[in-house]
């Protein structure tokens, strides 16, 4: 379905991600909002793994709704607060990625709308039905 683009003379990736997706004509997009790291129990941990271990949860379970999953995921955008938090946040995106690695972006933020908030996490997806 997805066709992938890292051409020779663009540097390769520097992770678990392509450059460039192609999708075909024909296929539903889906796209998420923003998730947060914070579960229906209200509870945000403190620690930046498990706050985006439940971004990536409720991205899951949006794309079910949709009748997707993580296979159909072309870009994946996160926002962290701080550069020492890059590793800890891939080690949990790569768990969820699947072949062909979506795109991805990760920026560094100076915080979200509570203090407690390490990471947000959006996604889009695209499948022919």
């Amino acid at each position: 379905m997805k066709k992938v683009f890292n051409p020779s003379s663009v540097r390769r990736p520097f992770g678990h991600y392509n450059h460039g997706l192609l999708v075909p004509p024909g296929a539903s997009l889906l796209v998420t909002s923003g998730q947060l790291g914070i579960g229906p129990d209200e509870i945000v941990p403190e620690d930046i793994g498990a706050q985006a271990e439940l971004c990536f949860e409720a991205i899951k379970a949006i794309l079910a709704e949709a009748e997707m999953s993580f296979g159909d995921v072309i870009r994946i955008s996160a926002f962290v607060t701080k550069r020492e938090d890059f590793p800890a946040y891939m080690a949990v995106r790569d768990r969820y990625t699947l072949d062909p690695k979506p795109a991805s972006t990760l920026i560094i933020v100076s915080g979200f709308t509570r203090p407690d908030f390490l990471v947000e996490v959006e996604a889009t997806a695209a499948k022919v039905f």
